[in-house]
């Protein structure tokens, strides 16, 4: 088994967190894992990208060229790295900022109005976990338990306060509510 993600959107939506609860997951579940992050120099607005590699056995390097899932949160991002994507891959795309979304019987696209969904929630800065939460259901690469005890493990100390709001919008992204 082997995975290659890009996840992708603009600095402050979370991409390298959820690049990171991804990452902590896999190593959650005792799998092989890289996490290559990259971002843009301005940051919020900028920018954000992060390659993850997830296999049983040893990763030879953590650079993603051919991703078997997309998981993308603007518009400029879907541009950018759709083209990138093998045949049979799975796109989630966030449907509450991303319009233009391909139509193709090549790959499977999930659109999650995650934007959209977090607002519900009460705070729009987790909509990358919603669209976690959609990317672990529909590929089945690690159960949702791994992803909220990564999320525990990573918002320590004064950011402890986020784990409820993180968790809820995980679970909301792997229910049949969109």
């Amino acid at each position: 088994m082997r995975e290659e993600v890009i996840i992708a959107g603009y600095g402050g939506q979370g991409i390298l967190f959820m690049g990171s609860v991804l990452a902590n997951s896999a190593m959650v579940e005792g799998l092989e894992v890289t996490f290559f992050p990259s971002y843009g120099a301005e940051m919020r607005g900028g920018t954000a990208n992060g390659g993850v590699v997830i296999s049983n056995k040893k990763i030879g390097s953590p650079i993603v060229t051919r991703p078997s899932s997309l998981i993308i949160m603007n518009e400029l991002s879907m541009k950018r790295f759709y083209p990138m994507l093998k045949k049979k891959g799975t796109v989630i795309v966030n449907s509450s900022l991303v319009k233009e979304i391909p139509k193709s019987k090549e790959v499977k696209i999930i659109k999650i109005p995650a934007t959209q969904f977090a607002e519900v929630l009460g705070n729009e800065k987790v909509a990358n976990m919603i669209a976690l939460g959609a990317y672990i259901k529909e590929t089945g690469i690690f159960s949702l338990d791994s992803a909220i005890k990564s999320l525990h493990s990573l918002l320590i100390a004064d950011k402890k306060v986020l784990v409820d709001i993180n968790e809820k919008a995980l679970k909301l992204g792997a229910s049949d509510e969109y």
